[in-house]
C-alpha cells in the first residue's frame, strides 16, 4: 500500500509539469514530429528546414525539405554546421558536438496551445559566421517560452560552405548570385516559419528576429535584405552591425577585379579553391566537409578568407549603409545596442601595446593627423591606460558606433529604435579584466542563469528578469516598456537616450558621445 501511494504522489507530481516527458505530435513540412513536455513548455528539436545542403546542393540556396514517412522524433538537436572548435583558452569553447553537412535543422520552444497566437522570437546565433549552432545551452527557451514567447533557434551553413563566392557558382546561378548561403538559410528558416509557425501556437504575423555578434550582423542583413520581406516584423541587434564598406560579388568595372583594394568575393573564393586543390567546381564539391573546414582554418590562403556577405544584386543589391540611407530596408521597429567591455574576449593581452612609446606609435600611425582628437577621446598618460585607451578604441569602432548608426538610420524612417549599452559585470573569475564582455548579456536575454554554474547574486537576477521582459514585450508589441519597468525612450538625435544594463537600469543620454563622434569623423575622413 504505501508503495502505491508513492507510486501516486510520484504521477501528481509529474502531471504538475515537474518532470512530465510526452509525445506531442505536430504536422509540419515534411511530415509528423513528435517532442518532448518539460516543466510546462513543449520542445521539439532538430526539425529539418531544408534538404540537406550536400553533394550537388552544397553552394546552392536551401532547397525544400525532404518528407519523411511515420513520425520524426525531435528529442534531440540537429548536428551542427561544419566548423573548427574555439580555442581551449577562449571563455567561448564548449565540447564539441556532431557535426555534418546536413545540418539546416532549427529548434522550438512552446507553451502555446495550437489555438494561441503568440508572438514568436526567431534567434540567429553568433560566432563569426564560422562557429556555433542553435543547440547552444544558453539559447535554451523554456524561460521566454514561460513568458509568453514562442521560441525558435536556428542553423545556417558557415564559413566557406555557407559565404563561398566563385565565378563557377555565379554562373550556374539563376540569379548571376553566389557566396551568400548563410543567408539564404535564415530566409528559408524564417519562411518556414510562416508555413509552420501557428501548429505550435506562435502567431505568422508577429515575427522577431533577434541575435548577438555575428547574429546580429545576419539580422542587420536580414533587415536590408529584399529577400526577406514580409517574414519578420521587428528586429533585435546584440552587438553587431554592417555599416562600412563591403565587400562585391563582382567589380567588372575595375581592372583586375579589385575596388579600393579589396578583392571581389569571387576572386576571394577561387583564391580559396586553388588553395584546397580544387581545379573546378566540380572538384570543389567533391571535397570532403572537413578538408574544406581544415583549408580555412590552417592555411595561409584559407586565413585570408572572410566568411561574410557580399553585394550579390539578389540578396543584397546594394551595400547595407546604401541601402538604409535610401530608406529602402525592411522598416521594422528594433531594439540595438552592444556591451561596454566587448574587446577583453575577442583580443589577448599579448596584443596590447606595452609601453607608452609602443602605444604612441601604434595610435599615431592610425590615427594620423586626427591624434590629438584621439587622444581627447580616449585618454593614456600612463601605461596604466593603455588598456582601457586601446580596447575602448576597438571597442567603439568595431560594435557601439555600428549600433548607434543602426539606431539613427532606423529613427529616419517610421519606426522607432531603442538603444541600449550593457554594462553589469557578469560574475566570474576572471571579472576584474573581462568586465561586461561579448555575449555576456545573452544569458541575461535568455533569463537562463540557472542553467550556469557560476557565483550569480541577486542583481544578477533581477537584472536577466528585467532584460528578458523587456525583450519578451517588445517582440509582443514592438515597444519594450511594461509595468514595473524603468521607462525606456526611443532614440532621436536631439536627447540620444538609451538604457544602461548596469546594476542599476536607468535611462541615460549620450552614450560615449565625444569617443563615437570622433570615431565617425576619423571613418568620414578616411
Amino acid at each position: 500500500m504505501r508503495r502505491l501511494i508513492l507510486l501516486a504522489a510520484v504521477f501528481a507530481l509529474a502531471l504538475q509539469g515537474l518532470a512530465f516527458t510526452t509525445n506531442d505530435t505536430i504536422r509540419v513540412e515534411g511530415g509528423l514530429i513528435s517532442g518532448t513536455t518539460a516543466d510546462g513548455v513543449r520542445s521539439f528539436k532538430g526539425i529539418p528546414f531544408a534538404a540537406p545542403p550536400v553533394g550537388d546542393l552544397r553552394w546552392k540556396p536551401p532547397e525544400p525539405v525532404v518528407a519523411w514517412e511515420g513520425v520524426r522524433k525531435c528529442d534531440a538537436f540537429g548536428p551542427d554546421c561544419p566548423q573548427a572548435p574555439y580555442p581551449a583558452t577562449s571563455i567561448y569553447a564548449s565540447p564539441l558536438r556532431m557535426q555534418s553537412e546536413d545540418c539546416l535543422y532549427l529548434n522550438v520552444w512552446t507553451a502555446a496551445k495550437s489555438s494561441e497566437e503568440r508572438p514568436v522570437m526567431v534567434w540567429i546565433h553568433g560566432g563569426a559566421l564560422t562557429r556555433g549552432s542553435g543547440a547552444t545551452g544558453a539559447y535554451d527557451g523554456t524561460a521566454l517560452a514561460k513568458k509568453g514567447v514562442v521560441l525558435v533557434t536556428t542553423n545556417y551553413r558557415l564559413g566557406p560552405l555557407g559565404y563561398l563566392a566563385h565565378p563557377e557558382l555565379t554562373a550556374e546561378s539563376a540569379h548571376h548570385s553566389s557566396g551568400n548561403y548563410g543567408v539564404l538559410d535564415q530566409i528559408a528558416a524564417l519562411k518556414w516559419v510562416q508555413k509552420n509557425i501557428a501548429a505550435f501556437g506562435g502567431d505568422p504575423r508577429n515575427v522577431t528576429i533577434f541575435g548577438e555578434s555575428a547574429g546580429s550582423w545576419s539580422v542587420n542583413v536580414l533587415v536590408a535584405s529584399p529577400l526577406a520581406k514580409g517574414l519578420f516584423h521587428r528586429a533585435i541587434g546584440q552587438s553587431g552591425g554592417s555599416f562600412g564598406p563591403m565587400t562585391y560579388l563582382q567589380y567588372p568595372d575595375r581592372k583586375g577585379g579589385d575596388r579600393d583594394n579589396r578583392p571581389s568575393a569571387e576572386k576571394i573564393g577561387a583564391a580559396f579553391a586553388r588553395a584546397a586543390g580544387a581545379d573546378s567546381l566540380k572538384a570543389l564539391r567533391e571535397l570532403p566537409a572537413e578538408k574544406i573546414v581544415e583549408v580555412f582554418n590552417n592555411t595561409a590562403e584559407g586565413r585570408r578568407f572572410r566568411s561574410q556577405p557580399n553585394v550579390d544584386g539578389w540578396a543584397l543589391p546594394d551595400e547595407i549603409r546604401n541601402i538604409f540611407a535610401q530608406g529602402k530596408q525592411n522598416d521594422v521597429p528594433v531594439i540595438v545596442g552592444s556591451n561596454a567591455n566587448e574587446m577583453t574576449t575577442l583580443t589577448t593581452p599579448a596584443i596590447l601595446p606595452k609601453t607608452m612609446e609602443d602605444y604612441r606609435k601604434r595610435v599615431e600611425g592610425q590615427y594620423g593627423a586626427m591624434i590629438k582628437e584621439f587622444d581627447a577621446a580616449y585618454p593614456a598618460k600612463s601605461e596604466a591606460d593603455i588598456a582601457a585607451a586601446y580596447l575602448g578604441s576597438l571597442r567603439d569602432i568595431t560594435f557601439t558606433l555600428p549600433m548607434r548608426t543602426w539606431a539613427r538610420m532606423t529613427a529616419t524612417g517610421r519606426s522607432k529604435a531603442y538603444l541600449y549599452f550593457f554594462s553589469h559585470v557578469p560574475p566570474n573569475p576572471n571579472s576584474k579584466y573581462l568586465g561586461a564582455y561579448h555575449a555576456g548579456e545573452i544569458i541575461y536575454v535568455f533569463n537562463n542563469l540557472r542553467l550556469r554554474n557560476q557565483a550569480y547574486q541577486e542583481t544578477d537576477f533581477k537584472l536577466a528578469e528585467m532584460m528578458s521582459n523587456y525583450w519578451v514585450h517588445f517582440a509582443t508589441t514592438g515597444d519594450p516598456n511594461g509595468k514595473g519597468l524603468p521607462r525606456w525612450t526611443p532614440y532621436n538625435r536631439k536627447e540620444e537616450p538609451y538604457l544602461d544594463f548596469g546594476d542599476t537600469v536607468e535611462l541615460r543620454n549620450h552614450l560615449l558621445k565625444q569617443q563615437l563622434d570622433f570615431i565617425e569623423e576619423f571613418q568620414k575622413r578616411r
